[in-house]
């Protein structure tokens, strides 16, 4: 199956600085009871005309009798609905919290009205630019529906940990705290335990990563911490990262926040496609723009389930290297191969010109929250620092335990159960999607957790997200994977958590929701979408 169409074409580019910022309680609008309305501006429109009065007075509409009062502050709160457009009319009624002191101010500035936050936040006013592109995960809105039991959860990554030895692990706890306690419960090294980092290095083996100095290994909060400290290093606002097409919805996240611009590169079947790559460095370029680095997940690919091939991954170090173009490579799934061990990590090929991201969240248990990054000497240094700024050190308790876990118990062969258990879930989703959705075409994954559905054409897994919840089965959009919310033609399942079971159970009732919508776009031509906007949280 090709993924080359779902890509974002080289010439194109998402331009972030028109984005309008918006302030959501539930990602859609804040409802309360409705008997009061109030209508607010955002915060960019009152910086368009500075020093002048830019905030927008609230207009209430009552459905009470005119003499009605709320009985209390509280009370008012209760009864209040609320919605946001731009450059609201203003009124003499409003009153923002906070006015402007001219106590100590200068003429210039006692003479002016600015605005100063909202009813809902005083300090929306304050906020830095790189705030207003914070934005809710789609996956993680979907938490609250998935965790109810019976709702077949075919959306969230989560790894399955019931055969993890946990006799064992909370043995070894014990030990540790009563032997080790004072160490553990104490700051430790801002660039990680070195005990631990000797540990990675050994894992980063398997990877064809041999001999790796622990000394280049940076212990993190997590590989998510490891992605926006390397974003933060070398990511000014506009700059361009490049990403394959679809990526991850984590990365896309970190990179919104940043301000950077992202480029998506296509791919198919076997990763991310090297002469695509090359003509979208040279496009990219010939705009004027600024390229900090690539981004790729080369393993078991989320949310695609794709492996760049063992041919390709040379040919991406050698573009990127003769280009000029840092690597990131992020390797969480890389030891959960279905049948061998994982191919040779394109920093084995490009050992300067990669920063390698890991994770132990998916080979062990992710209430650790222990990941690293390996880079290039230059880049480890200052990727210390900025650990330091952000949480001076990583937990001494989850790397002491980690380090006693790759040193004290078979790990690999843990990991190996691991490879088999997905294996037979991976099995049981491909088979339930020939059985029950044969219109559809997917992703045959080798390792990991997820494939990736093309609908049938006219269908929208947006728009098709709240039917589908009302079936008792979710799934995650393919719009969460794109920078710009291509990807309504696609959706990601997950069939690492569920049982065989209830992962045939959850794509029976996909396909009567998938199938009715086929009926319908057959029927009429296109997919109904009165409830797309309630399929867009997560």
């Amino acid at each position: 199956m090709s993924l080359a169409n779902t890509g974002i074409h080289a010439s194109q580019r998402i331009d972030t600085s028109a984005a309008q910022p918006s302030v959501r309680a539930d990602h859609s609008t804040l409802s309360i009871v409705s008997r009061e309305t109030v209508t607010l501006d955002d915060r960019s429109s009152a910086r368009a005309s500075p020093g002048k009065p830019t905030m927008a007075s609230a207009k209430e509409t009552r459905n009470a009798a005119p003499n009605h009062r709320a009985s209390s502050p509280r009370a008012a709160r209760k009864v209040a609905h609320f919605t946001y457009t731009h450059n609201a009319t203003p009124h003499k009624g409003w009153h923002p919290l906070t006015q402007p002191s001219t106590h100590g101010a200068t003429p210039a500035s006692s003479g002016s009205s600015r605005t100063q936050g909202n009813r809902l936040d005083p300090w929306y006013d304050v906020y830095a630019d790189q705030a207003l592109n914070l934005r809710a995960s789609e996956i993680r809105a979907l938490f609250s529906v998935v965790s109810r039991p019976e709702v077949v959860s075919l959306a969230g990554g989560m790894p399955n940990l019931k055969d993890l030895p946990l006799d064992k692990l909370a043995a070894s706890a014990e030990k540790l705290i009563r032997n080790h306690g004072a160490q553990a419960m104490q700051y430790g090294n801002g660039q990680g335990w070195e005990v631990l980092r000797e540990h990675i290095t050994e894992v980063m083996s398997y990877d064809g990563i041999v001999g790796a100095d622990p000394d280049d290994v940076v212990v993190t909060t997590g590989s998510q911490q490891a992605l926006d400290l390397v974003t933060e290093l070398f990511v000014n606002p506009g700059d361009v990262i490049l990403a394959e097409a679809p990526s991850y919805v984590g990365a896309l996240g970190v990179f919104r926040a940043r301000q950077a611009d992202v480029v998506h590169v296509p791919m198919d079947e076997h990763g991310i496609i090297p002469e695509a790559l090359a003509e979208t460095i040279r496009n990219v370029r010939a705009s004027g723009r600024t390229i900090k680095f690539i981004y790729i997940i080369p393993n078991y690919h989320n949310p695609a389930g794709v492996t760049l091939s063992a041919e390709r991954r040379p040919i991406i170090a050698e573009i990127c290297l003769r280009e000029h173009v840092l690597i990131v490579e992020d390797n969480p799934y890389g030891l959960l191969g279905f049948h061998s061990d994982p191919l040779p990590a394109i920093a084995s090929y490009s050992p300067e010109g990669v920063v390698y991201l890991g994770s132990f969240s998916k080979m062990f248990a992710p209430g650790f929250r222990i990941g690293w990054a390996y880079a290039p000497h230059a880049i480890r240094a200052k990727l210390v620092l900025a650990l330091e700024s952000a949480i001076l050190c990583p937990s001494m308790v989850g790397q002491m335990a980690i380090a006693d876990y790759l040193g004290s118990y078979d790990w690999y062969g843990q990991v190996k159960t691991f490879r088999s258990m997905y294996a037979e879930r991976a099995h049981a989703m491909l088979t339930a999607l020939e059985e029950f959705m044969p219109s559809c075409s997917w992703t045959v994954p080798d390792g990991g957790f997820y494939t990736w559905v093309t609908l049938p054409e006219g269908l929208d897994a947006k728009a098709m997200l709240p039917r589908a919840v009302r079936a008792q089965v979710a799934y995650v959009s393919g719009t969460a994977f794109f920078y710009d919310g291509q990807g309504s033609n696609h959706m990601r399942l997950s069939f690492c958590y569920p049982t065989p079971e209830r992962i045939r159970e959850g794509v029976r009732r996909l396909s009567t929701v998938v199938n009715a919508e086929k009926e319908m776009v057959d029927m009429f031509g296109t997919a109904s979408t009165d409830e797309a906007g309630a399929g867009s949280a997560r």
